[in-house]
């Protein structure tokens, strides 16, 4: 049951709908114990619907929204508001906020809670937002699909289906999904194992790289596509895991080696940009000028006693990332020597994934205990870098008690899509949260669904959410015949050109 009326015919209409509103309740000064929880959050005019539930047992939930001179009544088991009356709403909304008053029935009772505000933001969000689907195991990871979806609903579709080209014993993995400059036609992601290669997709069309020969680590692993070249920095990296018996973080994900390459699409050429056997450099991001490159390493020498292995998994908790630039001249395709951005080693920590805002103004990245991949440790946090001020801060406004890690920013540069295990401490999903001139944060809110309880029955995390202009139209099969053939060796050389 849902309306949207003026509120000048708020009692004829409310009158014609058979009376939602109820009229004898008892009044809570309590706010409501809502799913998702988006009491006084800041949301952009154009996403969807935000649907909501009561956490726990309740009868019926009526909620009523208003702004300006508009109302919306609905409710049932659930708040699902109709695209189009949510849509009129956030846009009479838009700069200010809706106000959500919410009665609840349990055993024939009616309660009115404190009311809250949804603060619609004039700030757009990209309209897309993709992801990699994998459920949470520790050793079944092939049935995973890489999938885009529509923010301004509830549209989704499958980008690339991983058993597409996985059979049995020729088992795959497709992972690291990236696109220059939030442009859906331009992307690569890895096939990994069976059939491996990289997948580069530019402007309709789609080459299988085998960038893996003598002269680097391995082929390239997490991206980061150049501003306007045809340039892609990726990280190299031998990547192993350990599990915990006791430890609260049930696995640790840690590279034994790791370096920094470039690979030129036009020339499909690849070269070295860090090769330092005591350095494990990792998640490269180009700065919006395209002048800079930033990156974490950790500084990390081998006894060669024992296996690396297994010497670096006894030492994992000495294994401390900071954060690094290196000047780059577009003309030349040269880059400068490195430089110290932020030494999270000195406070004890390690700082990985950074991330520029479109502006230039603020790296925001992940902070935790130690290690690299902080999607499995719980203490990880968002902090954020003015690069203008260099002061560094905890983005407590944004953090909750559990895991955050990997982030995006939005191409205005006015919201971040980020992952967060804030639930349950078990699966990942996407938060969003508002970011306004000064770089502070507003309380984020999960990726609204059609059914609020959807995340809640979906056993799988998502990945590396990433936002983009507009969805990705090449088709999972188009992506699976390229796969299917042979790849095109890079060319190795000492150094780039124009």
């Amino acid at each position: 049951m849902k309306k949207i009326f003026s509120l000048a015919a708020a009692v004829i209409m409310l009158a014609a709908c058979g009376n939602e509103i109820p009229q004898q309740y008892r009044q809570t000064d309590q706010l409501p114990d809502i799913y998702p929880d988006y009491a006084n959050v800041t949301v952009p005019v154009n996403i969807a619907p935000l649907t909501f539930e009561i956490d726990g047992k309740a009868d019926a939930i009526v909620a009523r929204m208003t702004t300006g001179g508009e109302e919306l009544v609905c409710g049932g088991k659930k708040v699902e508001p109709e695209a189009d009356d949510w849509r009129r709403l956030a846009e009479s909304a838009k700069g200010d906020a809706i106000k959500v008053e919410v009665y609840v029935e349990k055993d024939n009772e009616w309660k009115r809670y404190k009311p809250f505000n949804i603060y619609v933001s004039p700030d757009s969000i990209d309209p897309y937002v993709s992801y990699r689907l994998i459920s949470p195991s520790y050793v079944t990871y092939e049935e995973l699909t890489i999938n885009q979806r529509c923010l301004e609903n509830y549209d989704e579709s499958v980008i690339y289906d991983n058993m597409l080209c996985s059979k049995g014993a020729d088992g795959q993995c497709i992972n690291c999904h990236n696109y220059q400059q939030y442009q859906p036609g331009r992307m690569q992601f890895h096939a990994r194992q069976n059939m491996g290669g990289t997948i580069i997709a530019y402007d309709g069309a789609i080459r299988k790289i085998g960038m893996a020969n003598d002269s680097i680590l391995s082929a390239g692993v997490y991206p980061t596509w150049h501003p306007w070249l045809n340039l892609i920095v990726y990280s190299t990296n031998m990547t192993g895991q350990i599990f915990h018996s006791v430890d609260p973080n049930k696995i640790e994900v840690f590279d034994t080696e790791s370096d920094l390459i470039a690979y030129d699409v036009e020339k499909n050429e690849v070269t070295n940009i860090e090769k330092d056997p005591t350095e494990l450099e990792c998640f490269p991001f180009w700065a919006p000028d395209g002048k800079t490159l930033y990156y974490c390493s950790a500084h990390f020498e081998y006894k060669d006693t024992i296996d690396k292995g297994i010497e670096l998994i006894s030492r994992t908790e000495e294994v401390k990332y900071n954060l690094y630039k290196k000047s780059f001249n577009p003309e030349t395709m040269q880059f400068g020597p490195r430089q110290l951005v932020f030494a999270a080693d000195s406070l004890g920590k390690s700082a990985t994934l950074p991330r520029i805002s479109p502006d230039g103004r603020y790296l925001m990245f992940t902070l935790a205990e130690s290690g690299v991949f902080h999607i499995w440790h719980h203490d990880a946090d968002l902090w954020m870098i003015d690069l203008q001020t260099n002061k560094v801060r905890d983005m407590k406004e944004i953090n909750s008690s559990d895991t955050e890690s990997y982030h995006s920013w939005s191409s205005n540069g006015r919201w971040v899509v980020f992952s967060s295990r804030r639930y349950d401490g078990n699966y990942t999903r996407p938060f969003i949260a508002h970011i306004d001139k000064d770089g502070h944060g507003s309380k984020p809110f999960e990726l609204p669904c059609a059914d609020p309880d959807y995340h809640r029955q979906f056993l799988k995390s998502y990945n590396i959410p990433e936002l983009m202009r507009g969805p990705v139209t090449i088709s999972p099969q188009q992506f699976a015949d390229a796969i299917k053939q042979e790849a095109t060796p890079a060319k190795y050389v000492s150094k780039l050109s124009r």
